[in-house]
């Protein structure tokens, strides 16, 4: 079965050495550059702005390389992080070589890896991202005693030159294909690259968002993951967005994650969907029902979907995205395949029934029943979250769950089996919580449950402070309030943050 696996997968590196990307080592790097005439590496990172950073190597020497391999190098951290200061701002950043993969777009033969980022002491940067992350899935881990598997939903608008012919129908792109939607070809580049730079990808399609202006065309995308370790889960993301970035640029035309293009549109989500694993086992499910344990974790994600905001939606456009009717979230419950809840569970197969033989009736032989695919969904990032510290909140969040006296109870209380939007149940709407409404109340929530993400040191305080601090700085208090009916002041916000994070 491994062998299959290694021969299946896309990955040149993997099917190179022969092993997965988990168990890469220096000498595997050094083997793979010197056989297949690597010329160039490229260190990767993420800073502040959520953004993947480059230092490149012109490799001229096998002692260069086996250097660069052991002892990493140093950056500048004050330009990366807001809250380094220039005058002790050096860092160091040193590979991780699981994440090695060839650069498909680099006109010379080149090998990229992403970085951990440490201090003068040679210590983990405690504030640094990928760190803050590896703390939370290490304490989740020891804590619970469960591994948490994550993985997510990438939405995307593609806005081209505006084609007569085939034109699509408005806001009704969902699963369209050619010719009625025209950029599903980047889509699928973008899903082949992705999965040779290590990304484990469930599939792709076109989404519900499309609409046309006189003069572009706008398409909405999503490419969604499989669920994998949450690091492994981040790192995917971030490369896929890069990719898709660096094919629009190529094609020439405008590739956005923002949470909102116009408003009575489609917006672009970030959903984040995870599982709980025992000794390899998915147990979300128990006698054919969502087990208690994943009911525990979708009370404890509930109780600080509040503050998660200031993780997950970090610009003021993305509450212009958080508003009814739009297959968005705004309540704070949860339900099974409802799209108006915040936390959604969605089909998981769950049925021991024989699908593929009533659709194939000639099927005689054995078909194997696959359980553990159920998950649960969390519905209200976007585009512009953090990733790093966006699936660190979360994890936290759900360890708080499970370590809840009344998890049960609220799981119970915060329940809709309906949609929360129809006339009919509007007094079931009027007794939920809301989301926040903009970054200044996202800000707020986090000062009030700080507590949970600075336990155990996961997130240092200085970071707390200085994202409530930018939060704050687009004082976008009663923000939809004040843009009603003024679609030029809207459009210079949207064109102001279409390329967050």
């Amino acid at each position: 079965m491994k062998e299959l696996e290694i021969r299946l997968n896309p990955n040149p590196l993997v099917q190179f050495l022969k092993k997965p990307a988990a168990e890469f080592t220096r000498q595997d790097i050094i083997y793979f550059i010197e056989e297949n005439e690597i010329e160039m590496i490229n260190f990767r990172y993420v800073g502040e702005d959520g953004k993947l950073k480059s230092l490149n190597f012109v490799l001229n020497s096998k002692q260069h390389l086996e250097d660069l391999l052991s002892t990493g190098e140093r950056v500048d951290g004050s330009s990366l992080f807001s809250y380094i200061e220039a005058g002790s701002s050096d860092l160091y950043v040193i590979p991780r070589f699981k994440t090695a993969f060839v650069n498909p777009f680099s006109e010379y033969p080149t090998l990229d890896i992403l970085c951990s980022f440490y201090n003068r002491d040679g210590e983990p940067l405690e504030s640094a991202p990928e760190h803050i992350l590896r703390k939370a899935i290490e304490e989740f881990r020891k804590s619970t005693g469960y591994d948490f598997k994550a993985m997510g939903e990438l939405e995307y608008y593609v806005v081209s030159e505006r084609e007569e012919m085939y034109p699509g129908v408005d806001q009704k792109g969902y699963h369209e294909s050619p010719p009625f939607t025209k950029n599903g070809h980047i889509r699928k580049e973008a899903m082949s690259l992705i999965a040779q730079c290590g990304g484990q990808i469930k599939y792709g399609h076109s989404e519900v968002g499309n609409f046309e202006t006189e003069d572009e065309l706008y398409e909405q995308q999503e490419i969604e993951f499989l669920p994998v370790d949450p690091q492994d889960a981040v790192d995917q993301l971030v490369i896929a967005k890069w990719i898709l970035r660096m094919l629009g640029d190529e094609y020439g035309v405008n590739i956005s994650f923002a949470p909102k293009i116009t408003v009575g549109k489609a917006g672009s989500g970030m959903h984040i969907h995870m599982l709980l694993e025992k000794d390899g086992d998915n147990i979300m499910v128990k006698d054919g029902k969502l087990s208690d344990e994943a009911r525990k974790m979708i009370s404890g994600i509930l109780d600080l979907a509040a503050p998660l905001t200031a993780f997950g939606n970090t610009i003021p456009t993305s509450y212009l995205r958080l508003v009814p009717h739009q297959e968005a979230p705004t309540n704070i419950c949860w339900g099974d395949s409802n799209r108006s809840v915040l936390v959604r569970v969605p089909l998981g197969w769950i049925a021991d029934t024989s699908m593929i033989k009533d659709a194939n009736p000639q099927e005689t032989g054995r078909i194997p029943y696959v359980p553990g695919k159920q998950t649960v969904e969390l519905r209200s990032g976007d585009g512009s979250a953090n990733l790093y510290l966006y699936m660190a909140g979360i994890i936290l969040a759900a360890q708080h769950g499970l370590e809840m006296p009344n998890a049960l109870e609220l799981a119970e209380k915060l329940y809709m089996d309906v949609n929360i939007f129809d006339e009919e149940h509007k007094d079931k709407l009027e007794k939920l919580e809301y989301l926040p409404q903009s970054c200044w109340e996202s800000a707020d929530k986090l000062l009030e449950k700080r507590e949970f993400f600075e336990n155990n040191g996961i997130f240092p305080a200085g970071l707390i402070d200085q994202i409530v601090e930018k939060l704050k700085s687009f004082n976008d208090k009663d923000l939809s309030e004040r843009l009603y009916g003024k679609e030029e002041e809207l459009r210079k916000l949207v064109n102001k943050y279409l390329h967050c994070q």
